[in-house]
Order: C-alpha cells, then structure tokens, then sequence
C-alpha cells in the first residue's frame, strides 16, 4: 500500500456546497476539454466567454465568503447570540460517540471519503462516496457547542489519499481536538442531545422495521432499480434513518433540557462552514481567488470577443 499526504483540500457534502474554485477549476477544464474534442478553432471564442461566465460566478462565491469571514465577529460560545455567527475552538467527539472514517478507520469528529477505480482505459471513475453528518462539539474556553455538519461546506488540510490495486482511496477529516473554525446558525434551545448508545440502537430497530418491508425498502433506496440494495444504497439507507431518529428525538424530548447549543446550516441559505484553518489565513485564501477570478472573467471575455469579431 502506498501513503501520500497533501495538506490542502476542499470537501463538502454534495455539488451544491462546494468551493468556488474547485468548481471553477473542474469547470473551465471541462470546457477545454470540450473545445479540444470539437476540433474546430471556431468553438474556441466561445469556450473563452464560458470559461469568463464561469469565472463571474466563482468571483462571486470568493468574495461572498471572504466577505462572511472578514466582516463577522468571532463569538465565545457563552455569549453568542442567537442567529448567524463565527465560533473559533477545538472539535471534540459527542459523550460515547465512536466516529471512525470508513477507509481507514481513524478516530474522527467528521468524515468525507472517496473511493475511484481505474478502468481499462487507465481513466479514474468515482465507485463510492460519503460524508458524515454526525454531531460533534466545538469546544472554547467559556463552553461548548453541539455542531450539526448536514449541508456544511468543510474545508479541511487533513487529507490523505492511498493506492490499493486499481483502487484510490481519499478521505477529508476533522480530527478531535483539531482547531475548528465555523459560520452558521447558533442556536439554543431545550432538547438533550441523544446518546450514541441510544441513537445507534434506535437506528438499528429503525433498519429492521424497514427490512420487514422488502418491497417499501427497494422502493426507496434501490436508486438503480436492479432489484437489491447496494452497499452504497445501504449506507443511504442508514444516514436517513439517523436522520429520521434525530427528528424524531428533538420532537419528543425537545422541553426536557435547558441551555444545548446548536450550529446547523443557516435557513436563509448562507454560508454555512467548517474548517480546521484559522480564519486570517482562510479569508485571505478567498480573497486572493476573487480577484484572480475577477481578473479571468474580465480578460478570458475579453479576449473571447476579440476573437468573435467585437470590438
């Protein structure tokens, strides 16, 4: 087996959350890579323009997340107020929780991994992959913070990736006792939070209740529609029913504790964020990339023009 290690990354749950430039990126190339197959130089303006809309959009994300870090007070946990805010501390496993990312097997508070197979043509093709949404702690020096992760984007440096055969496995965590910077809804409300005992039990009997009913379980998890359930359509299956058994907790037991704090992805569609990288540095990052974006969107359309005639 054979172990690389690269310290910068960006990972999210789903194409919606990810990061400006690694959109960006896979984007202006798969526009080359169309013109190059086209053969024909007359579809290189238009390659150009697209390659500068892209890059419009990507200025956009940049700035809006250089803007929601530059321009939000870091908050202690004690005295934040309820709403949009910015929390700064170390990340910590749940009381019993054992959270371990799935390829390799490590301790963590957050997981996100993929698993690629290299084909007959030596081309890379995504067979697996997944992301934790189990809550973990954002602890500081005036209290603690229960992190709900569903729907964040994570940028995470810890990043590891390994070659087993024809097979190439990545992950992205957030390690316990890691620094965690974060931006979301900071709520407190009654509820205690479940266990981990309790959860994985409830979600177990969750499972067999479904297994009971074959045929309502293939018709909502068997996503191919060949009739079983895949490791992969299993591994969906449990994360909704740790979904549905956490909904189904805070219904029921919501009033019993006072005082839980809460950061979940905010209702209005802002920024939600995870990150084991200090603010300063992150911020500037996301600064530097608008205008780099800025930049390729006013000359990649310029230049895109040119070709087609205007000027």
């Amino acid at each position: 087996m054979r172990l690389t290690f690269n310290i910068a990354s960006f990972n999210v749950r789903g194409l919606r959350g990810r990061s400006p430039l690694l959109l960006s990126g896979g984007l202006h190339a798969l526009i080359v890579m169309i013109a190059l197959h086209t053969e024909d130089p007359r579809s290189w303006p238009w390659a150009l323009l697209g390659m500068s809309v892209v890059s419009f959009f990507a200025w956009i994300g940049n700035t809006r997340r250089y803007r929601a870090i530059h321009d939000l007070p870091t908050s202690s946990v004690a005295s934040a107020a309820q709403g949009y805010v910015e929390l700064l501390g170390v990340s910590r496993l749940l009381e019993g929780s054992t959270v371990r990312s799935p390829v390799s097997a490590r301790p963590c508070c957050w997981y996100h991994y993929a698993v690629e197979e290299q084909d007959s043509d030596n081309k890379w093709k995504t067979v697996e992959e997944n992301t934790s949404i189990d809550h973990f702690l954002l602890v500081d020096e005036t209290g603690s913070c229960v992190v709900s992760p569903d729907g964040a984007e994570v940028i995470s440096k810890e990043r590891r990736s390994w070659m087993e055969g024809r097979r190439r496995y990545t992950e992205w965590l957030l390690l316990p006792e890691g620094p965690v910077y974060a931006i979301g809804e900071f709520t407190t409300h009654s509820g205690n939070v479940l266990s981990a005992a309790d959860e994985t039990a409830d979600v177990s009997a969750l499972i067999t209740e479904w297994k009971n009913n074959p045929q309502l379980l293939l018709k909502r998890f068997d996503h191919n529609h060949d009739g079983k359930i895949s490791l992969a359509e299993w591994e969906q299956a449990r994360l909704a029913a740790i979904s549905e058994v956490r909904k189904n907790h805070h219904e029921q037991h919501g009033a019993q504790t006072e005082g839980v704090h809460l950061l979940r992805k905010p209702r209005d569609r802002r920024l939600f964020l995870l990150a084991n990288e200090m603010p300063d540095k992150l911020g500037r990052r996301y600064r530097i990339w608008a205008w780099v974006h800025l930049i390729a969107f006013l000359g990649l359309g310029a230049w895109g023009l040119l070709l087609l005639g205007f000027k």
